[in-house]
C-alpha cells in the first residue's frame, strides 16, 4: 500500500471519528463504519487496522471530554472491544468489497454493538434488575438507539467506502487493484 493511499485512509477515518463532535442524533455515529472500513482497507496492515480506528476514536472522545465533558466513561472499554470485533470483520469478510457484503458487515455490526453494548448496560449500570424481565426491559429501551445506530452504521459506510472508490477514481495514486465492485 502507497504512503499517499495509506495516508488517506487514515484521514478519511480521523475525519470521520472527529464528525462525532457535530450535533447528531444519539447514536447515529461512525464507529462500527470506522472499524469495518479499517478492517477492509488495511487488510495487508492488521497492526494499522486496529490501531487506526481505536485512535481515532480515542482523539474524538478526547475533544468529546474537552468540549463536553461527555467523552470519558466507564462502559468505554466495551465500545472499544466491538470496534476491534468490528475491525476484525471488516478484515475476514471484506478482503473483497462488494455493495451487499458491505451492507451486510454494516447491519451485523450494528448487531454485534447492540447486543454487546446494552448487555454492558444491563449488567453493570444498575439501571435495571438483573432478572429477564430487566433484561428485556433494557433491549427494549435501547431500541430508538439501534435505529439511529443502523442508519449511522449506512451512512458512514456510503461516505467511507463510497468516498474511498469515487477518490480512487479521480487521484491516481489512490488506486489499488481491489475495490468495490459493484
Amino acid at each position: 500500500m502507497s504512503t499517499t493511499r495509506q495516508a488517506f485512509i487514515c484521514g478519511m477515518i480521523i475525519a470521520a471519528a472527529l464528525s462525532r463532535i457535530l450535533p447528531h442524533p444519539p447514536n447515529f455515529a461512525p464507529i462500527n463504519a470506522i472499524a469495518l472500513f479499517a478492517g477492509s482497507y488495511f487488510a495487508d496492515r492488521k497492526l494499522l487496522a486496529f490501531a487506526v480506528p481505536l485512535l481515532a476514536m480515542l482523539l474524538s472522545d478526547s475533544v468529546l471530554e474537552m468540549m463536553t465533558g461527555w467523552g470519558f466513561h466507564s462502559g468505554m472499554w466495551v465500545i472499544y472491544g466491538c470496534i476491534a470485533c468490528t475491525t476484525l470483520i471488516g478484515l475476514r469478510v471484506l478482503a473483497v468489497r462488494t455493495i451487499p457484503r458491505i451492507a451486510c458487515c454494516s447491519i451485523l455490526a450494528s448487531l454485534l454493538f447492540f447486543i454487546v453494548t446494552n448487555f454492558a448496560v444491563w449488567v453493570s449500570s444498575g439501571m435495571y434488575p438483573h432478572t429477564p424481565e430487566g433484561f428485556v426491559a433494557c433491549y427494549i429501551a435501547a431500541l430508538p438507539f439501534f435505529q439511529n445506530s443502523l442508519a449511522g452504521d449506512a451512512f458512514y459506510s456510503v461516505v467511507l467506502f463510497g468516498g474511498t472508490v469515487v477518490a480512487e477514481r479521480a487521484v491516481p495514486s489512490l488506486r489499488q487493484a481491489s475495490s468495490v465492485q459493484m
